[in-house]
């Protein structure tokens, strides 16, 4: 018989319909249905004994995906806080720059908008700017002096004091960055300067000035024309007038390069710029300049590297004039404002400290004040000078040097202090010190006298020559002194940033880091010429100009700026 069974057979017992099931049984063990077959068995195969079970095929998932995502949270959270540093720094109170602005907008109240004190409104707000960059009340505050500016000349000009309304506006034009009040009330100030009654007048007197030979100055012929043309920009008399101005300057100016006059020279070429900007010999003038400063250039440099030679030679100083201090004091001669030859003066003091502080180290210190008193001479307020005029008032306990004989500041450079120090005086070294620490950190470091951080520690050397923490903080001040310089170039603050440059050339004298700030300073005034010119301010321009040849006489952006604010392009 076979064993398959016959469909019809299921059918005579009753056919078995698909149903659902009771859903109560959803969570009970599955059994297998009834379906009439033979139910087979399996054994699983044995193990042998100590084999391992076989892993499951189906384990639980890892979670190694995890930590490459919180890795990549982490560094986001950091960069965010990071970039956002400044917004937090905020948070923090700034006991420092808030009593600046307290006493910015006390001066505010109090109308002393403007000076040069380091009281007036603008300062104090400039400085709170300095501290911390990003300060909304500084910026505010600058804002609001620039609007104080404005009514200030505005009621100047009512009351008919124009050169107090012009000097406003000066300032306004500054702070706001020129606007409708400003030019509306410089427009006012030039027709109050120049009433249509008097325009004849002033062409009268520029054409007797003129003719007697007077050409610049406030009365010359070039000034009364130019006035002219400020307050009535057709008239065409005064432009002629002005062309005649340009071209009698012109001849002085080329006279002048021909005798080698580079000083004259420059300044004619100059206050032609100024009073006829579209001369059109202008652009000759400047290359003539330039050819002429490239061929004294070359004599310059020669005694500049001759000057390097001799320190590398180790001749310092001397009789006669092979030596490096007679090298570059010849450069100097021939070029009073090069950089070169002034850092050759500062490397030549420092050699001299340097041999001071040997001296020092070998208890002559006769020898050791003799150098230095040479070295006072070219670099009277070098840091550097200060702590060994120091290290020899300390007494007998000699601060060590390092290797190559400067000296080395640091807690563990010096030995402790002389026991000739009382404890009284130590106290108030150390209290000098912090206020000489808290007047750094506000960019007073040579001003004002007696309260500036250089004499606060030049105060605690001469109480103890030894202290660690006031040598430190002496021989520190060039490094805060160009940190607060790179901020206020950042700030385009260009004349904090160049007075903080003339006190890091007195600090540290042949620091050879100097000739990069030095470019990025005259770099600054002439991004800030550009924008006094775009302000229509094309005096304050060019007086600009006047600052970053000191600084970048051969900078190609020099000569591209007086053309383009000379055109008014």
């Amino acid at each position: 018989m076979s064993g398959r069974r016959d469909s019809h057979d299921r059918d005579a017992r009753g056919r078995t319909e698909p149903t659902l099931g009771r859903l109560d049984d959803l969570d009970k063990p599955a059994t297998p249905p009834d379906d009439g077959l033979p139910h087979i068995v399996v054994d699983a195969p044995r193990r042998p004994t100590g084999a391992r079970p076989p892993a499951s095929p189906r384990g639980p998932r890892k979670r190694g995906w995890l930590i490459p995502l919180l890795v990549l949270a982490l560094i986001g959270v950091l960069t965010g806080l990071w970039l956002q540093q400044d917004r937090l720094r905020n948070l923090v109170p700034a006991t420092e720059l808030n009593d600046t602005l307290a006493q910015a907008n006390r001066a505010l109240a109090d109308g002393r908008l403007d000076g040069t004190a380091g009281d007036s409104a603008r300062e104090l707000f400039e400085k709170a700017r300095d501290q911390q960059p990003d300060s909304d009340q500084a910026r505010d505050g600058l804002r609001r002096v620039g609007q104080a500016e404005v009514a200030r000349a505005d009621a100047a000009l009512e009351a008919g004091r124009l050169d107090e309304a012009e000097a406003a506006l000066n300032v306004a034009r500054e702070l706001l960055g020129g606007g409708s009040d400003v030019e509306r009330l410089s427009q006012r100030l030039s027709q109050a300067r120049n009433p249509q009654g008097r325009t004849e007048s002033l062409i009268d007197q520029a054409q007797q000035a003129f003719a007697a030979g007077h050409l610049d100055g406030d009365d010359g012929a070039g000034a009364l024309y130019r006035r002219v043309l400020d307050a009535d920009k057709s008239n065409a008399v005064a432009a002629r007038g002005l062309d005649k101005v340009g071209d009698a300057l012109a001849a002085q100016a080329r006279q002048a390069i021909a005798s080698n006059d580079k000083a004259k020279a420059n300044a004619l070429v100059d206050r032609i710029a100024i009073l006829v900007p579209g001369y059109g010999d202008l652009p000759s003038l400047r290359a003539a300049l330039a050819e002429t400063r490239k061929q004294d250039d070359q004599a310059v440099n020669t005694l500049i590297q001759q000057g390097n030679d001799a320190m590398r030679e180790g001749r310092f100083t001397g009789d006669g004039d092979d030596n490096a201090l007679a090298r570059f004091r010849a450069a100097l001669a021939a070029d009073p404002d090069n950089a070169e030859a002034k850092a050759g003066l500062g490397r030549v003091a420092q050699a001299l400290i340097v041999q001071a502080n040997a001296a020092i180290d070998s208890e002559d210190d006769d020898q050791a004040n003799r150098l230095l008193d040479q070295a006072a001479k070219l670099a009277p307020k070098s840091a550097e000078l200060a702590a060994a005029r120091a290290r020899i008032a300390g007494g007998e306990t000699k601060a060590p040097a390092s290797n190559d004989g400067v000296h080395v500041a640091g807690d563990d450079a010096a030995p402790e202090a002389s026991l000739a120090v009382s404890p009284e005086q130590k106290a108030r070294v150390a209290d000098l010190v912090r206020r000489a620490q808290a007047a750094a950190s506000r960019g007073d470091i040579m001003d004002p006298p007696g309260d500036s951080a250089y004499d606060l520690y030049r105060n605690a050397l001469s109480i103890d020559g030894n202290d660690p923490a006031a040598r430190a903080g002496l021989q520190g001040l060039p490094t805060q002194v160009e940190k607060q310089m790179q901020q206020a170039v950042a700030n385009g603050n260009v004349q904090r940033a160049e007075n903080l440059f003339a006190t890091l050339a007195d600090l540290a004298p042949g620091d050879t880091s100097q000739a990069d700030m030095r470019h990025r300073l005259g770099s600054a005034w002439i991004d800030n010429a550009l924008q006094r010119a775009s302000q229509g301010d094309r005096t304050g321009a060019f007086q600009a100009l006047d600052h970053a040849r000191r600084y970048v006489p051969n900078d190609p952006r020099l000569q591209s700026a007086y053309e383009r604010i000379a055109t008014g392009r």
